[in-house]
């Protein structure tokens, strides 16, 4: 092909050496993803006695899966997850697969009498990497949040602050 190359040769302009460069060689990627999403008609079903097993359930989905769950915590109908996301995963397939599995084995170990199920969507916010501490934070500190804000409430205000458009009902 002509006219492209591998290498690009640049004049330092300060030394007045030619130096050699390679550009975009590799991929080089950090995506951080904060997902949220809740109990189906979040019911508060996540109660205190199984919330931790299963947040540390959907934790080992993850690793199994080779996705990065950084961080995961909620309340009883609900759940935030910040994940740094490799490209080659879309977003929508990795969270069907730790609701999928995580309801799946809710109900195989029989840790609630009734039948459990996740709602059918979940939100997913872009976090820039100046963020990620307070994201995770924010995330740490969901039980002591919903003592003074709901989560409809919440879930507006995310949508609001990312600039989704969404219909009340």
């Amino acid at each position: 092909m002509a006219g492209i190359k591998k290498h690009h040769k640049k004049r330092n302009a300060v030394h007045g050496v030619l130096k050699r460069e390679v550009f975009m060689k590799n991929t080089f990627f950090k995506i951080w993803i904060h997902i949220v999403w809740s109990t189906k008609d979040r019911e508060p079903l996540l109660i205190n006695r199984i919330r931790k097993n299963v947040f540390f359930h959907i934790k080992e989905i993850a690793s199994e899966k080779d996705y990065h769950l950084d961080m995961i915590n909620g309340t009883n109908n609900h759940l935030h997850c910040l994940l740094s996301l490799d490209p080659k995963y879309a977003v929508s397939k990795v969270v069907n697969d730790l609701k999928g599995e995580s309801s799946h084995w809710i109900n195989s170990q029989n840790l609630l009498k009734a039948k459990f199920a996740w709602q059918r969507g979940f939100g997913a916010f872009s976090v820039s990497e100046s963020n990620v501490k307070k994201v995770r934070k924010y995330i740490l500190n969901q039980e002591k949040h919903h003592k003074m804000t709901s989560f409809k409430d919440e879930w507006e205000l995310l949508l609001k602050k990312h600039g989704v458009v969404y219909e009340t009902a």
